[in-house]
This record gives structure tokens, sequence and C-alpha cells, in this order.
């Protein structure tokens, strides 16, 4: 029993380590800032998640890392990235056309 709570108290604090440093990489601030500026920023975070997972995968692959949960997570954090990015351009591509549809 007592080697499930170990095991348990791991993935806790795993799970916890995880969530504050997408919290600190999300940049949880209240300044709304100019919406170019945030953009920015997100498109910047994106492409360094997508950097990190590719550079995991590879050492992973030569044999430098050797912790297959770390390359998964990886890879899922810039898969959702990346659609989260596809989905954002698609909502804003759709109201600038409603937008330029409208009669003036």
């Amino acid at each position: 029993m007592s080697q499930i709570g170990a095991i348990t108290n791991k993935v806790l604090s795993s799970h916890k380590d995880i969530i504050e440093s997408a919290s600190k990489a999300l940049g949880n601030d209240t300044d709304p800032g100019k919406f170019g500026a945030r953009m920015e920023k997100a498109l910047d975070s994106v492409a360094d998640a997508q950097k990190i997972a590719a550079d995991t995968t590879r050492n992973f692959e030569l044999g430098i890392e050797n912790d297959l949960t770390k390359v998964m997570i990886n890879q899922q954090i810039s898969s959702l990235g990346f659609q989260l990015t596809l989905n954002t351009r698609n909502k804003v591509l759709s109201a600038y056309k409603d937008i330029m549809s409208m009669p003036v």
C-alpha cells in the first residue's frame, strides 16, 4: 500500500509542476496590452513549444533523453498549441469576412 501512496504522491507533484510551468509560460498577467503584441507573444510561445518538442524527440531518438513521458508531454503541448493557433486564425479570419460583408 505504501508503494501506491509513493507513486500517487510522485504523480501529483509532477502534475503540480506541469501546471505551474504552464501558468508561467502562458503569462497570467492582468494587463491586456495590445492585441498584436499579445498575439506575437502567443505565436512565439507556440514556436518555442514546437522547438522543445522537436529537440526532446530528437534527443530521445539519439538515446540522450530516456524519459518517454517527457517526450510525449512535450509533443502534446506542441500539438495543442498549434491547434489553438490554427483555430484562433480561423476565428479571426471568419470575423474579418463577416465584417467585410456588412453593409455600410
